[in-house]
Parts: C-alpha cells; structure tokens; sequence
C-alpha cells in the first residue's frame, strides 16, 4: 500500500521530471536511506525508473529533462525573461547561467545587438552566438548530459576573469531564511561566482520556486541587487528582499500572449 509520502514523490516527479535521490530527500525533510526505501515499491511496479543516482517517471524517462522543463511554467518564465530583456541595451555585457528560464532570457535577447555574453550554457551560447554582432565566450569544463552545461572549478575560473554589467542567474529555490538556494552543489558554486561577476546582479525565477528549501545556499539576498518572478511574492519574502536591500520586479503579464509557444 502506498503512503501519502508515496503520493507525494510522484507528484514532485509529475511536475519535475527526473530528480535526484538527494534532492527527493531535501524537498521531504528525511533521509536519503528512507527516500530510497520509499522509491523502492515504485520501481518495482514500474511507476518509477532509477537513473544515475536518481529517479524518474516511466515513460518520461527518455526525453531529455532539459527540453521538458522548458515547457514547464513557459508564460511565467517568458513573462520573466521579457521583463530582464528591458533591463539590457545594446552593447552590453551580460552572463547567464544555465537553466530554463535563463534560456527563455536568451532567446528575448534575440532582439538586441552587439551584446558581449559569457555563460556556462551551451543552449544559451547557440541561441545568441553569430547573430547580430554578438560576442559569446563559454566557459569549459565537465559537460552535463541532461542540460549541455560546463560545470568544475574550471568552468568557475573561467567566468572569474570577466566583470560584466549583468549578471544572470536562474534558482531551483527561494527560501525566505537562506535565500537563493539549489539541490547542486556545483551549480550552486557556478551561481555564486556569476553574481559576484556583474555590476549589476539578478536572479530569475518564477513563483514556484518560492517556498521551497533546497541543498545548497547560493547567495542570501543581500548578495543580490534584483530578484525578477512573474508574481507578487508573499509578506514574509517581501520584507526579508526589502530588508536585504534587493529589488523585486514583477513582470507585466499583459505583454505575454498566452497562445505563444515555448522556445525551442
């Protein structure tokens, strides 16, 4: 018989895709032993397929994760992305790490000229390299095989050389104690170098993302100049990002038509 805590790791599974064991034991407050007696039953009655050190929906398995999240929330995350674009002119300079809505800011990017880009994305550095008089630098290192994405201390030395005018970065959680959080402990490393890179700092996410506490701090909000979502936040986060000094925008959900698909 299945528990609620059953119920609750195929819903997570549902809306995200494939997650790792780790990141199933943050989001439940338990530990990875009981995480994988949990998942246990769901791999034997084939609900659930094992992954490297993670688990996934059977049947969803084989579409890469990175392509999947890109339909996930896309009005929210295009709604964001808009917003950022305002935020940037010609001939600026600007990183982006890797993530789906970081991805979705590149593509409303395809409007601007001669930008200057640096980023750890391969997504990303396709979408705006030898188009319109851009410049790209990509950082090297470990690619991953899920969201094309150079990650190790070589990727974060690479990007430590460059002082941009914006810097980029998506979260996998919002906390109001901790701040920017993620449930990777290089891409949270990454992050944290790119926010120290940029004279002007944003982290983009959309509101499901609040709430949620993950396995790593990146940054607590007084580390961050902007913090852009796609709707109002609650009391509590509201006072904590006043109280550390960051800005919040929220985008104008009356410039993203709905019908519009996500990028591809």
């Amino acid at each position: 018989m299945l528990s609620k805590r059953h119920t609750e790791i195929m819903r997570i599974l549902a809306d995200e895709g494939t997650v790792t064991i780790s990141g199933l034991a943050s989001r439940l407050g338990v530990s990875l032993e009981t995480v994988r007696r949990d998942v246990r039953p769901l791999t034997d009655n084939g609900s659930v397929l094992k992954i490297h050190g993670a688990v996934g929906l059977a049947g969803q398995v084989g579409e890469a994760p990175f392509q999947r999240r890109m339909r996930e929330n896309a009005d929210a995350k295009r709604l964001i992305a808009r917003a950022m674009a305002q935020m940037i002119h010609d001939g600026d300079s600007v990183m982006l790490d890797t993530g789906t809505t970081t991805s979705f800011v590149a593509r409303e990017l395809l409007g601007h000229r001669r930008l200057t880009v640096v980023t750890n994305s391969s997504d990303i550095a396709r979408t705006l390299a030898t188009v319109n008089g851009n410049k790209v630098y990509m950082a090297g290192g470990e690619l991953r095989s899920d969201s094309g994405a150079a990650f190790g201390v070589s990727a974060i030395e690479f990007i430590a050389k460059f002082s941009v005018t914006h810097a980029i970065i998506s979260a996998g959680a919002i906390d109001a104690g901790l701040g920017v959080m993620d449930f990777d402990l290089e891409e949270a490393e990454f992050a944290r170098m790119m926010l120290s890179r940029g004279a002007h700092s944003y982290v983009v996410t959309d509101h499901t993302k609040f709430g949620r506490r993950g396995l790593v701090q990146v940054a607590g909000f007084e580390a961050i100049g902007n913090l852009v979502t796609d709707e109002p936040v609650s009391d509590e986060i509201a006072a904590t990002l006043e109280g550390g000094g960051t800005r919040l925008i929220i985008g104008d959900r009356a410039a993203v038509p709905e019908s519009e698909a996500p990028g591809e």
